[in-house]
């Protein structure tokens, strides 16, 4: 969900456990692949980080949509209303600058992925639906060199959409419908016409197929797909041909509160996974993840979510703690953890075998800039390290109860998370486990040893505590 004219409606304990049969949870081998979440970086800034994201461990950054937005307004929401798919020109950067970009992050060996709005255009000039209108006309006129350097494809001669294509101007009033939330538009209060919501047809598709063609000609290498949920699966299957498809790593933004029974989840999400092969947003494992670390909570319940359909298949999933809908709308706001809880979180999220991880790191400023250096925080970047070295390692979860968990990655690394206020302690069977004489460091601490030299090892996590052990 994205704001509508900035419109406040669319801002969107424990004891000690002795272990000796554990619950096993085996997932698909996957490759190292953190994506950092670059959230409304300039694409320079981006392209200038390139060699210092590549050392900090990720794989991928996904960036601001490349598109052509107004350009005189620098807060975040402007990027998701589009004025014209064939230009990149908006107040983070231009085509040069997203190339430029492209080549530094590919030359560091780190992909791109590109935030994309294909549900609507921008909520401007009183509703109007001919894009990019008579103003951008006369503007690419005036300086065509300019302009046909920022240009994706097409003759910037001729507009892109009118009137016919576009669903009917009618408000979304209820969430639940399915029919409504993916034909009419997202709405704010007071007498707003809400976002343009296109239409399916064969022109707009074509258009939107040129649009990801350029894309990907550029080098980009995925494609986060905005607002999902309010785009039909004809309309998404229509755009996203085999060919498009090919070599990319396709995820959509579909929000739900909750997995299998949540009725977001089987009206929009559900469908989304049955008739696409793309990937998701893995909010039934962001909803576990917050409840289990709620008082009431307990972390038992991340053990294995998958298998009661509150985590999405690890070769469909795109995790993380926070997104940038969370902090930056107002309906979301209560999803934000505690910053202890978050940072546990992550451990999980990035020790876990599972999942795409993405990192959120803004550049908005909101809540006196905590996200803003996130991706470099020193936990995370040794948290990466432990998610990159211990790819392909199958996962056993050795030890849990409400408070805390313990589960190895193979031989090659073990996670304790602790989220109570009193030490945990798992007393566990090693055998054909773990690597013995072996020195396990914890890389949050760069100390907090582990040496196994018998059958059984006595574990203990601190209170408010997580600890990532690699072997030496």
């Amino acid at each position: 969900m994205k704001f509508v004219q900035l419109s406040s409606a669319m801002k969107k304990a424990g004891a000690l456990s002795t272990i000796a049969l554990s619950c096993m949870m085996f997932s698909q081998t996957a490759r190292a692949d953190a994506i950092l979440h670059a959230f409304d970086w300039t694409y320079a800034d981006v392209g200038a980080k390139a060699a210092e994201i590549k050392s900090l461990g990720y794989k991928a950054v996904l960036v601001a949509p490349p598109i052509k937005s107004n350009a005189t307004n620098s807060l975040w929401w402007q990027r998701y209303q589009p004025q014209d798919p064939r230009v990149i020109d908006h107040a983070k950067g231009n085509k040069q600058t997203f190339q430029a970009m492209i080549n530094a992050l590919t030359a560091q060996g780190v992909q791109v992925y590109a935030d994309i709005v294909l549900n609507h255009m921008a909520n401007e000039r009183s509703g109007a639906t001919d894009f990019p209108g008579t103003a951008a006309m006369n503007t690419y006129k005036s300086n065509l060199t300019y302009w046909n350097n920022q240009k994706l494809f097409g003759d910037l001669n001729n507009g892109i959409f009118s009137s016919g294509d576009f669903h009917q101007a009618t408000c979304i009033t209820n969430y639940n419908d399915v029919f409504q939330v993916q034909t009419y538009r997202l709405c704010g209060g007071a007498g707003d016409t809400g976002l343009p919501d296109l239409d399916p047809n064969s022109w707009v598709v074509t258009q939107q197929q040129n649009y990801l063609s350029a894309l990907k000609a550029l080098g980009v290498k995925g494609f986060r797909v905005d607002a999902a949920k309010h785009m039909s699966l004809y309309h998404i299957n229509q755009i996203f041909t085999a060919t498009i498809k090919s070599g990319m790593y396709v995820f959509g933004e579909i929000i739900t509160s909750g997995g299998a029974g949540n009725s977001d989840y089987n009206s929009f999400l559900s469908p989304y996974l049955s008739n696409t092969d793309h990937a998701a947003y893995d909010f039934p494992l962001h909803n576990t993840i917050r409840n289990a670390f709620l008082p009431s909570g307990t972390l038992s319940s991340l053990v294995n979510p998958l298998s009661v359909g509150q985590a999405l298949q690890n070769a469909r999933a795109v995790t993380f703690t926070i997104t940038h809908d969370i902090p930056t709308n107002d309906g979301f706001r209560y999803l934000i953890m505690d910053p202890t809880d978050e940072k546990l979180a992550y451990a999980y999220v990035l020790g876990r075998d599972g999942g795409k991880p993405l990192i959120f790191s803004d550049s908005t400023g909101t809540d006196n800039g905590r996200w803003v250096n996130a991706y470099k925080a020193p936990d995370i970047k040794n948290m990466i390290t432990f998610h990159n070295r211990t790819q392909g390692q199958g996962m056993e979860v050795v030890g849990y109860n409400n408070c805390a968990i313990l589960f190895r990655r193979g031989e090659q690394g073990i996670v304790g998370i602790n989220k109570c206020d009193t030490q945990q302690a798992f007393n566990v069977n090693t055998n054909a486990r773990f690597k013995w004489f072996v020195n396990y460091r914890d890389v949050l601490t760069a100390g907090a040893l582990v040496n196994i030299t018998s059958g059984t090892y006595n574990f203990t996590i601190p209170a408010r505590t997580a600890r990532m052990w690699l072997p030496e």
